[in-house]
């Protein structure tokens, strides 16, 4: 591998890192090896035949895009796919290709995504609503912390422009699910309106497009093409916020589509109230509907959306696994469904269960995880509680299975959990001395790597002592 191909991937790399969850870019993209660049095509590395199904169906279009802006128009990727580790052998293949003519380098930031021209007059069966199907209501789970922006938006869906609810203006911090929801009404408006012209995009799209109508003197195009949209979608308004200009043009599109009885809704980071950089005028307006925010979601949100992410890529994840991402992943969807892709990966290209382990360290290595102390009176009473054996006998010399076993497992957990050494372990379980500890540690080991019964018992006391 060359430095001027290293160079290059590692300037994709920072592009994609700014357009997807960091586990799922740890996951899907870290893992990916540049090998060279010649005659226009660029061959990377990747793990397993898996791993590149699902890079082409996943990412393609921002691998391209991608690829388009940072080395040139027209670059082709291949792929050398390792079927063998050990003798090193592989397969090439070549990435899908799509064209993406006239895409901008120079735009900063994240990639934008094609809409439709204001230029464009196109009829109702041929718009381009910029709808992702796969967002709807069906699969945004209700909860304690969204159930007035979920219901709100249903009756929006149902009866655009006919409800007190115009403007809907929906407010969250990132990853709660905004972009889910328009995307969720826009859908269901397509399905019991399709004569309406729907529209999503985001507020950074927006001003794109006013800057180039401005550029090309189109702006009465520009402005007559979103006059003509039925339900509007704006994503992300705030980032009109300092923009005197296109907040003005905004302000007209808006009035007009209100007074004619059209929907809009927008999302933002904060309320209007909040919004620094925005004229009074528009920010009164925006209070006209119904203005809601969405809360992160609950512990039991969280395991719902968590099942369903499991139940639609058709894996297999225990009970306690489930229970230990909802408790310690919170902030947000994205987060969530990004662990279990990374679990998913690990299984698959390890081939090993999905267990409490994996989740634990899967987790660990994708958000800020604090850990909770655990202390040795907690783990003896935890071994304890879980064997019906009591404290005494564990303490004892008493050579019962069941109880040799609660002891083992007793040392076990206090060396994984404690800065005890073995001698000190010793102390704290009936005096043993370090060679005793170490052997039960071992036992222990042994017993989780060979016992799936066994192992899930380790499992859900681990599961215990973190609750």
């Amino acid at each position: 591998m060359n430095k001027e191909c290293r160079l290059l991937w590692n300037n994709c790399l920072n592009v994609i890192r700014d357009n997807i969850p960091e586990p799922a870019f740890n996951t899907w993209f870290l893992p990916i090896v540049p090998l060279k660049y010649q005659d226009h095509v660029f061959t990377v590395q990747v793990p397993s035949q898996f791993f590149y199904e699902y890079l082409e169906d996943k990412y393609l279009d921002l691998i391209q895009h991608t690829l388009y802006r940072e080395i040139g128009e027209g670059t082709i990727l291949n792929y050398r796919i390792l079927v063998e580790t050990e003798s090193n052998t592989a397969v090439e293949l070549r990435g899908e290709s799509k064209s993406y003519a006239g895409a901008d380098r120079n735009t900063a930031g994240k990639i934008s995504t094609k809409v439709p021209s204001p230029f464009d007059r196109v009829e109702t069966s041929e718009f381009d609503s910029q709808i992702n199907s796969k967002y709807t209501f069906l699969n945004f789970f209700e909860g304690e912390s969204n159930r007035l922006a979920r219901t709100a938006a249903e009756a929006v869906a149902m009866n655009p422009a006919k409800t007190a609810f115009n403007p809907l203006f929906v407010h969250g911090n990132s990853g709660v699910g905004k972009t889910h929801l328009c995307h969720a009404i826009g859908s269901r408006v397509k399905d019991l309106y399709p004569d309406k012209k729907v529209l999503y995009l985001s507020a950074h799209l927006f001003k794109v497009q006013y800057t180039d109508a401005r550029r090309f003197n189109t702006i009465n195009d520009f402005i007559n093409f979103y006059q003509n949209i039925d339900v509007l979608l704006i994503d992300d308004i705030h980032e009109l916020s300092g923009l005197e200009k296109t907040q003005n043009t905004f302000f007209h599109i808006f009035n007009h589509l209100h007074q004619n009885n059209k929907q809009l809704v927008m999302t933002s980071d904060c309320p209007p109230m909040n919004m620094q950089g925005v004229e009074e005028r528009l920010l009164t307006r925006f209070r006209w509907g119904l203005t809601t925010k969405l809360e992160r979601p609950d512990k039991e949100l969280r395991k719902k959306i968590l099942q369903n992410k499991v139940l639609s890529d058709g894996l297999t994840i225990p009970g306690n696994v489930i229970e230990f991402i909802a408790e310690n992943v919170t902030e947000n969807v994205r987060d969530l469904e990004g662990i279990v892709v990374s679990l998913m990966a690990h299984s698959i290209i390890n081939n090993r269960e999905i267990d409490l382990s994996l989740a634990r360290r899967v987790v660990e290595q994708s958000i800020k995880f604090e850990k909770k102390r655990i202390t040795v009176q907690k783990i003896q009473d935890t071994v304890s509680d879980f064997y019906h054996v009591k404290k005494e006998l564990i303490q004892s010399v008493s050579r019962k299975r069941e109880i040799v076993q609660a002891r083992q497992v007793t040392m076990y957990f206090i060396k994984k959990h404690t800065e005890l050494s073995l001698s000190q372990i010793g102390v704290q379980v009936g005096n043993r001395n370090h060679a005793t500890v170490l052997h039960a540690c071992n036992t222990v080991k042994d017993y989780y790597e060979v016992d799936k019964g066994f192992r899930s018992d380790i499992d859900e006391i681990e599961s215990l002592l973190n609750s």
